[in-house]
């Protein structure tokens, strides 16, 4: 994960924790970073001119990729080797095509002005698209995660203030993920907790005391999460500078036994 005070990325496994690996690629205050099935890293670098850069596996070399003008807060690659980057000063979540050398932008979502409404989005942060080409925007002015279907600049609420079914209530949602059962995992910042959905709706997994802690079974203004996998939860717990790893135990039916998750 990038490291904002030291600007650099530390790469470790988990398979033996004592060797890592730095990569400082000439970065500045780095937010984001997005790594392929193949090794590359691609990673927020945010010079002056606001830049993503790519780094590709075994190198230190930062190659200019994408230029933003503004900070990428997440960044995705989807299947069909496009680059997305959430710009939240702008409420705007942008792409470009890596099959060709142009930097074109395309607008995917937002108006570059705040606002609530479908077509709107308010300091958008966490990002993820599915292998429909559907975005998942975790749209944290407005506690809300925005589904964008693939081609569509007006998008539907799917947990948070606005949903159309009864979902959850979320404070400043900053991380989305959809897993291969297609439910969604969000980081809820502002309660400090980690929620997800399954067969009977949305629930709290991690953090759940409703009080922000360093206890390993708290969190403190936690901003992202990843799977591993194997189904492992890493959480990126900014307020207590540290990753956590959660278990995550399932029965057949897919349905999350959140009594099973454990440190």
């Amino acid at each position: 994960m990038p490291n904002q005070d030291n600007d650099q990325i530390i790469v470790w496994s988990e398979g033996n924790m004592t060797q890592t690996r730095n990569i400082s690629a000439n970065l500045s205050n780095p937010y984001s970073l997005f790594v392929t099935t193949t090794g590359d890293i691609y990673v927020d670098t945010f010079n002056s001119i606001g830049i993503v850069g790519k780094i590709t596996l075994n190198s230190t070399i930062s190659i200019p990729t994408m230029y933003t003008c503004q900070q990428c807060w997440d960044l995705f690659v989807d299947i069909s080797n496009t680059l997305y980057c959430s710009i939240s000063g702008r409420n705007q979540v942008v792409a470009k095509s890596l099959n060709n050398g142009s930097n074109r932008l395309t607008i995917v979502a937002g108006t570059a002005s705040p606002g609530s409404a479908s077509n709107m989005l308010h300091n958008p942060y966490g990002i993820f698209v599915d292998i429909n080409f559907n975005l998942y925007v975790a749209d944290c002015g407005n506690d809300r995660i925005q589904l964008f279907p693939s081609g569509k600049l007006s998008g539907t609420t799917v947990a948070g203030v606005g949903s159309l079914n009864t979902t959850i209530t979320l404070d400043c949602p900053t991380g989305v993920v959809l897993d291969g059962n297609d439910y969604l995992f969000i980081v809820d910042s502002g309660n400090n907790r980690i929620i997800g959905s399954g067969l009977n709706g949305f629930q709290c997994l991690v953090g759940c005391s409703g009080s922000s802690g360093s206890a390993s079974n708290q969190l403190n203004d936690p901003w992202s999460l990843s799977f591993d996998s194997f189904g492992n939860i890493f959480v990126a717990d900014q307020g207590n500078h540290r990753i956590q790893k959660f278990v995550l135990s399932t029965i057949s039916s897919g349905k999350f036994n959140k009594d099973k998750i454990v440190k």
